[in-house]
């Protein structure tokens, strides 16, 4: 779990970023790229989703920062079948060690994840896309609002849609953080020292959602897209 007690380097560039769970048998939806959009996973646009988000009512009894050294500007916003927030985006390489993700290539680097994987594993935070959530505080619990560890989110960022999982919890009192994999897979510098996206990301984490198993990003995927079709009709 990340504890970062240094504040991140700034990235270079501006950034933008149940549910009924389907059965298990179910085929995976697979990844589309929108020619000029970049990542699509899914059927549904970031456009489609993004119209859903606009207003916060407001769920956290407060707000988060987004870096140690920045004030607390970032709610923790509510809509029917999720939860969405609007913040930047930290690296997050906890986790297996691997040749991109470890002691060498992070100066925070911790060898555990809050959530594992099916045999036990930490997660991969090279190859899976995943999220990091604030450790419930005052501020939020994110037990209370329907999110778990394996919890389906749906990230956009410049007009680009990446399904990932909720896969680790951090500070609480920050929030806008996800793997090296989810980092990579929208085009941001995923180095976890130097990259990340200073600010525009949306995270949307859909309530009471699962991936099975947790590491199967296809699985995530197809859930992911049965569920911000869902979002985007119950809203």
């Amino acid at each position: 779990m990340r504890r970062r007690t240094l504040a991140l380097a700034t990235a270079s560039g501006a950034a933008l970023l149940a549910a009924a769970a389907l059965p298990a048998t179910a085929q995976p939806a697979a990844p589309r790229a929108t020619p000029g959009a970049g990542l699509q996973e899914g059927s549904v646009s970031a456009a489609d989703l993004l119209a859903k988000l606009k207003g916060c009512s407001q769920l956290s009894n407060g707000k988060y920062r987004t870096d140690e050294e920045t004030s607390a500007t970032v709610p923790v916003c509510g809509k029917n079948g999720a939860v969405f927030w609007k913040a930047d985006m930290d690296v997050d390489c906890d986790g297996q060690t691997t040749s991109k993700c470890n002691a060498d290539t992070d100066p925070w680097y911790q060898d555990d994840t809050a959530f594992h994987q099916s045999n036990g594993k930490p997660l991969n935070a090279e190859k899976l896309p995943y999220v990091v959530v604030p450790s419930s505080s005052g501020i939020w619990d994110y037990a209370s609002a329907g999110i778990k560890g394996g919890g389906v989110v749906a990230v956009i960022y410049n007009n680009q849609v990446e399904y990932a999982v909720v896969g680790d919890t951090g500070p609480d009192k920050i929030i806008g953080e996800a793997s090296y994999a989810a980092a990579k897979g929208l085009g941001i510098n995923p180095d976890p020292e130097n990259g990340g996206a200073d600010s525009g990301v949306t995270y949307v984490v859909f309530k009471n959602s699962k991936a099975s198993p947790i590491e199967s990003h296809a699985d995530a995927v197809s859930r992911g897209d049965a569920l911000a079709k869902k979002f985007l009709q119950d809203n």
